[in-house]
């Protein structure tokens, strides 16, 4: 029988309960934070490519936003397809930009617009899983929850392929999960790491950076973080135990990954990161209080540190961006003011800083919406046709990659996939597409299948 100082009450593997559970309760935000450890770890270094990317910040509108709406206007449509907004000039002179995005249209010689891409799956769930993964879910035409055997989300690739800066994780999903990912206990896929495990999972920090009290990690001050660092020489202990402990039935491995995760909680760099009250009070008034803008100037903090991989969540709340009614009082007054705000004050302040040449910034949906507004002022799901925006990294600004037709319904020139779009991202960060990954009983599984968008990239 094993045991520790101070508990004489064991479980069957050795433990008490309470020891096992003091332990392993260095696990926050959702993950284990042991296993993620050590399991990236164990994770080969990828060939790399000519991508220059450093970071990636993926910013996902949740719902679904209405490409012609703002990316890619048809003034020239009948009414009951171009809709109540019009264009506007932008920083460039042949691209016009929706109305209400006038900060955005100011940095689209910062921007590639790509208005061809194209999949054939209108249901959220898949559609997420799709454009998230580059991969289409082996259940397209269904509305499945998150499965053990999807596959992985790009954070969750960068999470195996990628070693954080010290303590932080390489991939970090912000406004998730449980406030953008879950309705009615259903759990949509494409957020998570799939057949690489739950450890592979991006770090999700559901809170909302807006609020006063937003405090991702356990307080590590006062009596409570006390009885945190009390906790190390628990680890040391069951440290020394290990090996006794691994031929214990049932129980797991316990090594320096948990060492490892108390670092992550208490560790100043990760906390002077996500301490978004260290910013000027004017450039966090730029982003905007929403939860979408104080979670663009965090993704900004967090690739600053050195995480290679962001993505900034639209909060799933009462104005997401799946409108099937009422669409344009809720672009102009609910979604697109704060849009607008957060996405342009997070290009000017990658540039200003000097970020941008070096980082991804990749704006997306799960899909676009019908071009004829429905008889609730509406837009439905529309997988046929959408916008996808990019930025950064060697990407050159003020271009249009791609065109739909005169409704904006299909791609007229040029189609792109989610495959594709996949393929640039990791070209973009230097990673070798033809890197395999390995499902849990070790067959290799081919990262990306699509052509990398080469032609988007000036230098």
């Amino acid at each position: 029988m094993l045991s520790l100082a101070g508990n004489r009450v064991p479980l069957c593997e050795g433990l008490t309960r309470r020891a096992w559970l003091r332990a392993g309760a260095l696990s926050t935000l959702g993950l284990t934070l042991p296993e993620l450890l050590r399991s990236r770890a164990a994770a080969s270094t990828p060939t790399r490519s000519v991508g220059r990317a450093k970071s990636c910040i993926v910013v996902f509108l949740f719902g679904a936003p209405a490409h012609q709406d703002i990316w890619d206007l048809k003034p020239a449509a009948p009414s009951d397809i171009r809709g109540e907004f019009r264009p506007i000039a932008s920083s460039v002179p042949t691209i016009h930009l929706g109305e209400h995005v006038p900060r955005i249209a100011q940095q689209a010689h910062r921007l590639t617009l790509i208005r061809s891409v194209s999949h054939p799956d209108n249901t959220h769930t898949v559609a997420m899983h799709y454009m998230l993964t580059g991969v289409r879910h082996a259940r397209p035409n269904t509305n499945p929850q998150n499965q053990p055997g999807d596959f992985p989300t790009f954070g969750a690739v960068l999470q195996k392929l990628r070693r954080g800066p010290g303590a932080l994780p390489a991939g970090i999903s912000l406004n998730a999960p449980a406030n953008q990912v879950s309705a009615n206990n259903h759990i949509f896929p494409g957020f998570f790491a799939g057949f690489l495990g739950s450890t592979y999972d991006p770090m999700f920090v559901a809170q909302d950076p807006s609020r006063d009290d937003f405090q991702p990690f356990p307080v590590a001050e006062g009596d409570a973080g006390q009885r945190l660092r009390d906790r190390r020489p628990l680890l040391t202990e069951v440290d020394r135990q290990q090996q006794a402990l691994l031929r214990a039935a049932g129980v797991r491995s316990l090594d320096q990954h948990h060492a490892r995760a108390f670092d992550l909680v208490t560790s100043p760099a990760a906390r002077r990161a996500f301490d978004l009250a260290a910013e000027n009070d004017r450039l966090r008034q730029r982003y905007g209080a929403s939860a979408f803008g104080q979670g663009c100037l965090l993704a900004r903090r967090l690739v600053e540190a050195g995480v290679p991989l962001v993505t900034v969540n639209w909060a799933r709340d009462d104005a997401f961006w799946d409108t099937h009614a009422n669409n344009f009082n809720l672009l102009k007054n609910s979604l697109l003011p704060p849009f607008d705000q957060g996405f342009s004050a997070l290009l000017d302040d990658l540039s200003q800083r000097g970020l941008l040449d070096e980082t991804l910034v990749v704006c997306l949906g799960e899909f676009g919406r019908t071009p004829r507004i429905n008889a609730q002022a509406g837009r439905d799901h529309w997988a046929a046709c959408n916008t996808v925006v990019l930025a950064g990294a060697g990407i050159g600004g003020g271009q249009v990659h791609g065109a739909s037709d005169r409704h904006a319904a299909y791609p007229s020139t040029t189609p792109v996939t989610p495959e594709d779009l996949a393929a640039t991202i990791y070209h973009a960060l230097g990673i070798d597409l033809h890197t395999p990954l390995h499902d849990p009983v070790g067959r290799p599984v081919p990262l990306c299948t699509g052509t990398a968008l080469t032609g988007l990239f000036v230098s």
